[in-house]
């Protein structure tokens, strides 16, 4: 795997933040970030995913969900 190397800019909570977090994971700050660009990631997938499934139950059984609500 290649990667590319960039500069992130933390203000000083945010650096306290990331150290916090590093060091309860027990991993480097490089590992702590790479790790939270990786859950958010997930977490928007899944959440979009999550969304749409909703959505087509909704639709689906919309009828079914009125009755209900009688």
């Amino acid at each position: 795997m290649r990667g590319m190397a960039m500069t992130l800019r933390l203000t000083d909570e945010q650096e306290r933040a990331l150290a916090l977090l590093a060091d309860a994971e027990g991993v480097s700050k490089h590992e702590a970030v790479v790790r939270a660009i990786a859950d958010a990631a997930a977490r928007r997938i899944r959440d979009g995913r999550v969304r749409a499934l909703s959505s087509e139950g909704r639709t689906r059984y919309e009828s079914l969900l009125d009755r209900l609500a009688q």
